[in-house]
């Protein structure tokens, strides 16, 4: 009688390899394409469109928009590098093979934050949406400036390992413009009512609530590793 391990599949290293790789190659993918889709429908309209009109219609933005048109293109255009740079901070591949541009890649993500900081600094110092609102994007604003700012000082010290973790939380925060937008104009959410409370509660949900299961989630991790 043959022994009964003999009838278990056995799933090699290699088969477990592939799966790995298909589905963060799958993520990778999606991630930015949800990233390019972003920058397409909302700031590069108004980068493509650089005009008073485009700044001023109601149905694309507040009517200060033009006055302020030079703080937000600033804050747009280091929104737009962060969100499209970021992806390709996670490829291991990419990462391994050319050490040399991940690390330039890291520092235009850097460059992004900074300048979408401040833009956004004199955008939410003028608002006319309310303090309620002004509040909710500044902190924000503190919470990128912090996970990319820790993210940033690890890697100086060689604390690879602090560095992965802080950059994924610093492109959660990063991602959050476009969770707002999502959450804001599509599905049952776009429709809660008064609008003004909607883009206050967003303006808190669309980082607080990702960062925080991004951590939750990096502490399990943590806790299930033998190290």
């Amino acid at each position: 009688m043959p022994a009964a391990s003999n009838s278990v599949p056995v799933v090699s290293n290699e088969a477990k390899s592939t799966t790995h790789f298909t589905a963060k190659a799958l993520g990778f993918v999606a991630l930015l394409c949800v990233a390019v889709w972003f920058v397409w429908n909302y700031p590069l309209r108004y980068v493509l469109h650089y005009s008073e009109a485009a700044f001023t219609d109601p149905a694309s933005g507040a009517a200060n928009y033009w006055r302020e048109r030079i703080w937000l293109v600033s804050h747009f255009a280091g929104g737009m590098l962060a969100l499209l740079v970021g992806p390709w901070q996670f490829w291991t591949g990419f990462r391994m093979r050319y050490a040399r541009l991940h690390r330039w890649t890291g520092r235009l993500f850097l460059t992004g934050v900074v300048l979408g900081l401040i833009g956004a600094a004199r955008l939410i110092a003028t608002t006319t949406f309310g303090w309620a609102f002004g509040t909710s994007l500044a902190s924000l604003a503190l919470a990128w400036i912090i996970t990319a700012g820790i993210a940033y000082l690890a890697i100086l010290q060689g604390r690879v390992e602090v560095h992965k973790l802080w950059m994924v939380r610093a492109y959660v925060v990063t991602f959050a413009f476009v969770t707002f937008r999502a959450f804001h104009d599509y599905g049952p959410t776009s429709h809660l009512q008064p609008e003004n409370e909607r883009a206050i509660t967003l303006g808190w949900a669309c980082w607080a609530i990702p960062l925080l299961l991004t951590i939750a989630v990096q502490q399990l991790c943590a806790l299930r590793s033998p190290r």
